[in-house]
């Protein structure tokens, strides 16, 4: 894959700075931060969906057309936001019948699902139908915001599996925004440490996980692993 360079993302609002930051891509890349860190306004400038009121700076280098929800696609934290609860599964892919099912099979969905509403799946299942969607039209880069943080640990567990394996038979470059360490971890090669709009550290994940720089980092590392049995 070629890398994914924003050689500069600042955000203004009433000459203040929320968001100035400049990083590549590789393969897999995480965006770890505390809430109000600015990783939602980093996502809607990718997508270009910024309020007309901020002032958005955005110079990228890519080997590929940049266009939302087509080389460029987002998987939404809830995926409720993402489907209309009033119509069947198949009729918001937009896609033909046969490529639904081979994507379905893909992410280990039952086809059967496409003829069921979104309230009659379950969480598991609904966020591994918004991942069918944004990788319906083949993407370059998959934005992932925080989609495994209403799942339950087996569920989560399965997402980034299939995550990984999608990764691997697609070969599209993944941005993961994220509060949580260790699915980070689990997920991305490499990471970014987002503080009040500023990148504090950044670098492989693992070298940044064993040996952390920046007293944010380590006490994002402690707070997320304090329970964990974590090994790099």
């Amino acid at each position: 894959m070629k890398p994914i360079t924003i050689d500069r993302l600042r955000i203004n609002h009433l000459n203040n700075v929320l968001v100035d930051v400049a990083f590549e891509i590789h393969t897999s890349l995480a965006l770890v931060g505390q809430s109000g860190s600015g990783k939602s306004l980093i996502l809607k400038t990718l997508l270009g969906l910024t309020d007309k009121a901020l002032e958005v700076t955005l110079e990228k280098q890519c080997g590929f057309e940049w266009i939302r929800g087509k080389s460029v696609a987002l998987v939404p934290q809830n995926p409720f936001t993402a489907l209309s609860p009033l119509t069947k599964i198949a009729d918001q892919m937009f896609l033909e019948r046969a490529r639904c099912e081979e994507i379905f099979g893909w992410l280990g969905l039952g086809v059967d699902l496409l003829n069921r509403y979104p309230s009659e799946l379950s969480g598991g299942q609904l966020q591994r139908v918004v991942v069918a969607m944004a990788l319906s039209f083949e993407p370059s880069l998959l934005l992932l915001d925080e989609p495994t943080t209403a799942l339950d640990p087996h569920a989560k567990k399965v997402m980034i599996e299939l995550l990984r394996t999608l990764q691997a038979k697609m070969g599209f470059s993944l941005l993961f925004v994220t509060h949580d360490m260790g699915v980070a971890a689990e997920l991305c090669e490499d990471i970014c440490v987002l503080k009040e709009g500023y990148i504090v550290e950044e670098g492989k994940m693992a070298h940044v996980l064993a040996n952390p720089k920046n007293g944010y980092t380590r006490q994002l590392i402690d707070a997320d692993f304090k329970t964990r049995d974590f090994r790099v």
